[in-house]
């Protein structure tokens, strides 16, 4: 039988012409082989290899050069259209075609610009089978316009505000690259508070000091011509005042809670989140309903920008980015659209047919939005394209049926939507030729026998041959079950033997001829290493050789190489190679290692290596001490019951006595594998008598023991099966709990194998009801640990045993347990629920208890729900009050409720609590906390200063505690050295939230202190400093006497009585230091260490002198912002406030107990309060 290929060919009918179209593509579509020989005969429409890109920006300071290149058989013309319209190159001087080429070279260097060629080119190739068109390629020139010139003002900020710098670099042509330096052309540092967006501004989230700098300057740096322009410095000035308060982050950019985003498939979604805050707040991003792609996603600018890369249309969707700092955290949604610009899911292929042949090209793109596809024939719509009858448009595809020379042609496929446009050529070549074999005849091919063979057959012919391959000069038939004959001719023999050898030939037919080829194919016998070099110890200094004897086909050239840990082999003459043999000379360490034998033929190669080892001379023998050696004859005799006895041989204890001997036992019938520790005996003992169990299968095995370790284990002993018993033992951890109000479940653990005693394990499980009737109920069951009584009243005590048992016989008696029966919620709520309320904040509650009946099962305590609500409203809006909940453990009857809120209404109820959850709640029993003392008035302004007056305004307290009274005020007067004078009581309505106070003195500091009052007493005060307006005249007074005080007379005299006193002071210190003259040497005789100097008990300080100053009080400044305005304090309830020393203790619920001590802020009514350093004005005043 002939082996042959044939190619399928059918005839479509109408109606299933669109079911199958991709299939008689892929049938009828001749592939042309790219051999030049071939090629160089074959008439071919143009193909366009190279063209420019669409988008093509130029260096307008250099020339012009707009590619195109085809290839085609003839060889295409080629033709320019320029805004769609012919472009004449002959009729200007400046464009030139180069020879057999369509690429464009226009020459604006002698001169014209480059803004005169702007415009959209289009190439045709053309030659007499076709014509293959190029994309429209947009021409610009690139563009680096300089910056608008701008006036930047200076700006100041205090320190941790936030900022912006904008960039606003000018549009060029491609978009210039953004990045901030200063003078020195040094990159501004970058951070998770400083960092540039995508748009090119610098953020701030809060400013420091260091950020104070006159060079901001933002550059811009366009790489197509390659220069860089300058923005004009801006200058900042961070002003170094106490921080601004901390606060919660808001976005810089984007704005709002919301922002949209689009983007192209395929290209880096960048998602951009800066944000402002004090600390400096971090980013996060999530992605709504989604996570966001692992192997795509990155983040940069300090995790500010999210990127995307090689986004789809999956990654649509909402994105997240979270900005979070101590204060609070905000988030931003960006919506966000991937659409598409058109991309093939087919592009069309060139197709070539014979005469008469059927065909189809296939067009499909993809886009959001889904792209139009339109046809071109030889770069002319198809819809004005010259008819042709073989020729139909359906869509994407074109369907030829029987097709002739004169319907070769060059078609163009456009899928277009608005964000772009795919243009594809595809060409339609009808040939009719007849078959020629491309494989060079008389091809020899040998192979290594039992290798694959592949015989090749390269064919082409139009309509396509088939191929059949002989083998001999009678053309014997090859089987079909010994050969592959693969679609592209080549013949291949899967497991070439000797008898494969001869000569085959390769005929290929089509109605147009046929042609043949015949190539030889001989068979070698494989090179194999009959002798490999072996691994060799030797001595440093000695000489190893190592031999490798190889076999190959003698038809064959052979190459032996040698080759050490995987190298060349050193260039060293210690090195010798002859034949087969390799020698090294005078070993030294360095030449350990791994030697491998190549040996090479031109169809195959075989390896062997084998490694030296280096070792120093051998010195005189050393005593080796090591760990013992293992025992060895292990013997079973005696062998009884429950015991047997186990003797051994000791190994050599390598000069280390042994000490003692471990012997280990395996049970190969429950553990097989799993060693246990049997005993231990004395290191001169050799036998033991071993306590054996029943019904386990014994190996033995024992290890020695001396100061250097333990032997590894001698070889297992043989295999003793023990009789079966009965159990020793029973389950152990029996317990019985309830899952469900009527069952009682039991567990236990059981018995291993081990224990078992025998087969046929089981467990005799029995149960009674404690002070019932009944007798005791049981039940055997095996290969559990768990058994369920059903039926069982609630909550009942009942006793329980676990007994083992096996085919033997019963373990002893086993111990009776206590369970109970599953458990219920409780039936009963506590009763006679009664509340004392022991202060504003804290309320004492009780109850009588639930009988134990009621309880249906282990009491585990009371349960408190307690709530604030509205009076009159107790019912109605019950389902929207926030609960709280207090659990008291055990049978207690009592307890106290903390943290009450005063003058507040509240409700409470009690419940029981089991095991299974809470019982049924008590009737709800209501109660009111009674005033308690205010907060701080929550503001404090100070507003209209004049002369002699000051209007205050106050927002009430945040929490009144009851109602209140009166508000109190007190102020004193502040002088020009910081003390403060008398102080004045005022009592103000409780309906005021303003007060004006007269006739105060001009131009003085004057301190507030302001609180609320309840009839339980006075609240917190807040506290404020203002002054009132200057007198202008005083004020002209004081600058003239500062005038007299800088003239130089003045100054003159100052000096000469600061030298006076400089020169007095010597004196005396000259005069004092003379110990003689004066008591104190008298003082210094009377004590035996004239260097001690008595310190007084009431002051501490030394001898008879003292310094006034250290006893002045010390002055404590405050501060008040900007905006007059003062919030309450933080911390008004903190115990801090009370001093360092706090004498106090909790009682058992939780309120605290006890007395406060320490110092609390006092009243300043004499003077021992100071504010802020007076200002400028102040002081002039004072002066006068």
């Amino acid at each position: 039988m002939q082996l042959k290929i044939m190619p399928k060919k059918k005839r479509l009918p109408a109606g299933r012409v669109a079911l199958i179209l991709f299939l008689c593509q892929m049938i009828s579509a001749l592939e042309v082989p790219l051999d030049p020989k071939l090629l160089e005969d074959l008439v071919q429409p143009p193909t366009i290899t190279q063209q420019s890109p669409k988008d093509y920006i130029i260096d307008p300071r250099e020339n012009i050069v707009i590619q195109c290149e085809a290839k085609g058989k003839p060889p295409p013309s080629f033709s320019w259209t320029r805004n769609g319209t012919h472009f004449d190159i002959d009729k200007d001087p400046l464009v030139t075609m180069q020879p057999g080429s369509g690429t464009l070279t226009i020459n604006i260097m002698s001169e014209g610009k480059a803004e005169t060629y702007e415009g959209v080119y289009q190439c045709t190739a053309r030659n007499e089978r076709g014509a293959a068109i190029s994309n429209n390629i947009v021409v610009r020139p690139s563009r680096s316009p300089l910056w608008t010139k701008e006036k930047l003002e200076p700006i100041t900020l205090r320190n941790g505000q936030s900022l912006v710098l904008p960039c606003r670099p000018p549009l060029g042509l491609p978009p210039p690259i953004i990045f901030w330096m200063d003078n020195s052309f040094q990159r501004l540092p970058q951070s998770e508070r400083v960092s540039q967006g995508l748009n090119g501004d610098l953020y701030f989230s809060n400013v420091l000091p260091e950020d104070t700098r006159e060079d901001y300057i933002c550059y811009a740096r366009f790489n197509h011509t390659q220069t860089i322009q300058q923005k004009q410095p801006i200058s900042v000035k961070v002003i170094s005042a106490k921080p601004n308060r901390e606060r919660p982050p808001t976005f810089l950019t984007p704005e709002g809670n919301t922002s949209n985003k689009e983007e192209l498939r395929g290209n880096v979604l960048s998602l951009e989140c800066i944000a402002e805050g004090l600390p400096t707040p971090v980013i996060y991003w999530i992605k709504e309903d989604g996570t966001l792609p692992t192997n795509r996603t990155f983040y940069r600018n300090f995790k500010k920008t999210l990127q995307i890369i090689q986004v789809s249309e999956a990654d649509s969707g909402n994105y997240q980015c979270i900005a979070k700092n101590a204060l609070g955290a905000i988030h931003h949604t960006i919506s966000v659209t991937v659409k598409a610009a058109p991309y093939w899911i087919l592009a069309p292929q060139n197709l070539v047919l014979s005469p008469g042949e059927d065909g189809s090209l296939i067009c499909r793109a993809n886009g959001n939005p889904k792209p139009r596809i339109s046809w071109l024939s030889n770069g002319v719509p198809i819809e004005i394209a010259p008819d042709d009858p073989s020729r139909k448009i359906d869509g994407d595809t074109i369907i030829f049926s029987n097709v002739q020379e004169r319907s070769s042609a060059v078609y163009q496929c456009n899928a277009s939507n608005e964000y772009g446009y795919l243009l594809a050529n595809a060409f339609v070549n009808v040939l009719a030729e007849p078959p020629r074999i491309l494989t060079s005849a008389n091809t020899l091919y040998q192979v290594i026998a039992n290798r694959p063979a592949l015989l090749d057959c390269a064919f082409f012919g139009s309509p396509l041959p088939t191929i059949e391959w002989f083998k001999g000069a009678k053309g014997s038939a090859l089987r079909d079950d010994i050969y592959v004959l693969h679609e592209n001719g080549t013949l291949e023999i899967p497991v070439a033997q000797k008898d494969s050898t001869g000569t085959y030939t390769c005929v290929a037919r089509n109605k147009l001829g046929m042609a043949k080829n015949e190539v030889h194919l001989e068979i070698k016998d494989p090179t194999r290493i009959i002798k490999q070099p072996e691994y060799a110890v030797v001595q440093r200094g000695s000489t190893v050789s190592f031999e490798c004897k190889v076999k190959h086909d003698h038809t064959l050239t052979l190459t032996i190489t040698w080759l050490k840990d995987n190298g060349e082999l050193p260039s060293d003459g210690r090195f010798t190679v002859d034949k087969d043999h390799l020698e090294v000379a005078d070993v030294r360490d360095s030449d350990g290692g791994a030697y491998t034998c190549v040996a090479n033929t031109t169809l195959d190669m075989v390896s062997a290596s084998a490694v030296l080892s280096v070792v120093a001379p051998t010195p005189t023998p050393a005593p080796i001490y090591d760990v013992p050696n293992p025992p060895f004859d292990l013997e079973l005799t005696d062998q009884l019951d429950k015991s047997v006895q186990l003797s051994w041989t000791p190994g050599d204890d390598n000069n280390s006595p042994i000490t003692k001997f471990i012997i280990e036992y395996e049970d190969a019938m429950h553990e097989a594998g799993l060693w246990h520790h049997q005993t231990e005996v004395p290191g001169t003992q050799t036998t033991a008598q071993l306590k054996l169990s029943p019904y386990v299968n014994y190996s033995f095995r024992v290890m020695a023991v001396n100061s250097l370790g333990r032997s590894l284990p001698s070889e297992p002993s043989e295999q003793y099966l023990t009789k079966a018993a009965e159990p020793d033992t029973n389950p152990t951890a029996v317990e019985g709990l309830g899952s469900e109000p009527d069952n009682l479940v039991i567990t236990w653990k059981p018995l291993n194998g081990f224990e078992s005693n025998g087969p046929g394990l089981q467990y005799k499980v029995s149960w009674l009801q404690k002070d019932g009737d009944d007798e005791w109920a049981s039940v055997v069951v095996a290969n559990v640990s768990k058994y369920i009584v059903s039926g069982t009243p609630t909550f009942v005590p009942y006793l329980i045993k676990v007994q083992a048992l096996n085919d033997v016989g019963f373990a002893p008696e086993p111990a009776v347990v206590m369970g109970h029966s599953g458990e219920d919620l409780p039936m009963v709520a506590p009763g006679n629920v009664r509340v004392n309320v022991v202060n504003s904040t804290l309320a004492e509650v009780h109850w009588d208890p639930v009988p134990l009946k009621s309880i249906r099962g282990h009491l585990q305590g009371y349960r408190i729900y307690y709530w604030k609500a509205q009076e009159g409203s107790l019912k109605r809006n019950r389902r929207h009050i926030e609960k709280k909940i207090l659990t008291f453990q055990g049978s207690k009857t009592h307890g106290m409720l903390p943290g009450l809120e005063p003058f507040s209404h509240y409700a409470l109820n009690v419940r029981v609590v089991n095991g299974k959850g809470e019982g049924p709640a008590s009737p709800d029993r209501v109660f009111n906390t009674p005033e308690g003392v205010p907060s701080a008035p929550s503001s404090l302004k100070i507003v209209n200063p004049t002369l002699d007056s000051l209007t205050l305004e106050w927002d009430p307290p945040s929490r009144p505690n009851g109602i209140l009274t009166e508000y109190t005020l007190k102020y004193q007067p502040i002088n020009s050295t910081h003390e403060l004078g008398p102080l004045v009581d005022l009592k103000i309505p409780a309906n005021k939230t303003r007060w004006t106070l007269k006739n105060l003195n001009f131009s003085t500091r004057y301190k507030f202190y302001f609180y609320a009052q309840t009839a339980a007493g006075s609240g917190s005060q807040i506290t404020e400093e203002a002054v009132t307006t200057v007198d202008e005249g005083k004020l002209a007074m004081a600058s003239r006497q500062v005038d007299i005080a800088t003239q130089g007379w003045f100054i003159g005299l100052m000096c000469a009585v600061a030298l006076l006193i400089l020169i007095l002071l010597i004196v005396c210190f000259i005069r004092r230091n003379k110990g003689g003259k004066y008591p104190v040497k008298e003082k210094e005789d009377a004590h035996a260490d004239p260097e001690i100097q008595p310190m007084k008990e009431d002051d501490g300080t030394f001898g008879e002198y003292s310094d006034a100053e250290d006893h002045k009080p010390l002055k404590k400044g405050s501060r008040t912002p900007s905006d007059r305005t003062v919030k309450k304090e933080d911390s008004d309830d903190s115990l801090v406030d009370y001093g360092e020393g706090v004498n106090g203790q909790f009682n058992e619920d939780g309120s605290f107990i006890g007395q406060y001590s320490g110092k609390k802020e006092k009243e300043p009514a004499e003077g021992n309060e100071s504010s802020e350093a007076p200002s400028p004005v102040n002081a002039m005043n004072s002066f006068v």
